[in-house]
């Protein structure tokens, strides 16, 4: 079966899950109790009937030969994609290759892999003749003279924002930060108001975090200090963008808010895909993934959105290898890639990226502040660390040094934390995260020898 000759992992399914609710929903339904008439194919699709609460059982399909990621069907009523009942059929396959035999599709799921194919063809077969229209004709593209007035309008706004801005923090100081305790929440929300009006959404939520450190425990003062020096910082860097190098002032732009597109060179390899996890607020959810190339030896990052309440659309099986293009966002230091053209579906790989000591990681971490001051973690992979307690805390220490690298406080919350230290049971593992200065954050991790990774976020 094409890309099944090795099965995914448990971690690998659940990866794709859309929310901890799907997960876990998911997670029930791997076992062979409400299963019937499952099968797969030779080409990369499978298949089965899901007992559920009607009279008829829920039929669920799942293509994984797609290059741009795996292909879901189901008759349940959900709009999770991928429901509880894909999750189910692929946990089902990953925990026993029998319970999804060898088989002939029944006509239903036939249909469905027959229309979705042939609907993908005739995709491509149109993006190609608008490619060819556009290459043979020229694209008209917008007014520049009306696209950079837009622009030098924004510009302005986002100046006039940062400009008052400076004004709040100087006041702030001026006052003495036990007044931003005594304040509340609600000026700082005013102030970000007013930097979405000024059209700079980074601005904004700088701000809002920095509503929240007075209530975030002792040594409040200290973050708020730092974080207020930051925001000065990026202020001036948007006042003076004029003086910076170009790729420092395309740093500026970007921690500003102003968009940009992913406009380096296409760069293929194949990726492997090292973790995932999103995090959300009231209005948005972020999903982080971390690739890292086997060929090029590049580690990058692609981030994508989903409004409140609905996950992002881009899910990828960690742990699996793309063989696929990327192209980097501009900016000093950036590792934000945009994910093209996808040439295979996923594969299973035993690749690892190769891994440093603490403190070279703790080192990589203060480079790469030099381009960007307001990076707040690097992607490091860490070589022979044993996960030892420290305190109430935990740190990851050299097997072969006295040094060791902090858990950030939010991965020590974590159910991963657990993991680690299982998998570790006191000998050295190989750990991959984001080292910053709130700490070392564990993603994932490989054992010693020719272990498969397993996820920690």
């Amino acid at each position: 079966m094409t890309q099944q000759g090795v099965r995914w992992t448990a971690d690998q399914v659940l990866a794709l899950a859309p929310d901890d609710a799907s997960r876990k929903a998911g997670s029930k339904l791997g076992a062979p109790g409400p299963w019937s008439g499952t099968g797969r194919s030779g080409e990369g699709t499978m298949w089965g009937l899901c007992k559920g609460s009607g009279s008829s059982p829920y039929r669920t399909a799942v293509d994984l030969t797609d290059p741009s990621g795996p292909a879901y069907m189901c008759s349940c009523p959900s709009h999770k994609v991928p429901c509880k009942h894909a999750l189910g059929l692929l946990l089902l396959w990953a925990g026993d290759d029998g319970a999804v035999p060898p088989g002939q599709a029944p006509d239903w799921a036939a249909r469905w892999t027959a229309g979705r194919r042939k609907r993908a063809a005739e995709k491509a077969e149109k993006a190609e003749k608008r490619a060819a229209g556009t290459a043979g004709s020229g694209s008209r593209s917008a007014d520049p003279k009306a696209a950079r007035r837009r622009a030098e309008r924004r510009a302005e706004r986002i100046t006039a924002g940062a400009t008052e801005l400076e004004q709040r923090l100087a006041d702030l100081l001026r006052g003495g930060l036990a007044a931003a305790e005594q304040a509340g929440y609600e000026l700082w929300e005013e102030t970000a108001a007013r930097m979405v009006d000024a059209q700079a959404p980074g601005l904004a939520a700088r701000v809002r975090e920095l509503g929240a450190i007075p209530s975030s425990g002792p040594g409040w003062p200290v973050r708020l200090l730092e974080e207020c020096a930051l925001l000065h910082l990026l202020n001036q860097g948007w006042l003076g963008r004029e003086r910076l190098p170009e790729a420092l002032a395309a740093t500026v732009r970007s921690r500003v808010g102003l968009p940009a597109s992913a406009d380096g060179p296409a760069v293929r390899d194949h990726w492997l895909v090292l973790a995932q996890y999103d995090t959300a607020d009231a209005k948005l959810t972020t999903r982080r993934i971390w690739l890292y190339g086997t060929g090029s030896g590049r580690t990058v990052l692609l981030l994508s959105y989903g409004a409140a309440g609905r996950a992002p659309e881009l899910a990828l099986p960690v742990g699996l290898v793309l063989d696929a293009e990327v192209s980097a966002y501009p900016g000093a230091g950036q590792l934000r890639a945009a994910l093209g053209e996808r040439f295979a579906p996923p594969a299973p790989a035993r690749t690892r990226p190769p891994g440093v000591t603490t403190a070279r990681a703790a080192a990589r971490y203060g480079e790469a502040l030099r381009d960007d001051p307001w990076l707040e973690s690097v992607p490091v992979t860490l070589e022979e660390v044993v996960p030892v307690p420290d305190g109430e805390s935990w740190q990851l220490a050299d097997a072969g040094n006295d040094c060791a690298l902090p858990l950030a406080p939010a991965a020590r919350a974590r159910p991963g934390l657990w993991r680690l230290v299982a998998l570790s049971g006191g000998a050295p593992v190989t750990v991959f995260g984001e080292c910053g200065h709130r700490g070392f954050t564990p993603l994932a991790a490989w054992p010693q020898g020719e272990g498969e990774m397993v996820t920690l976020c």
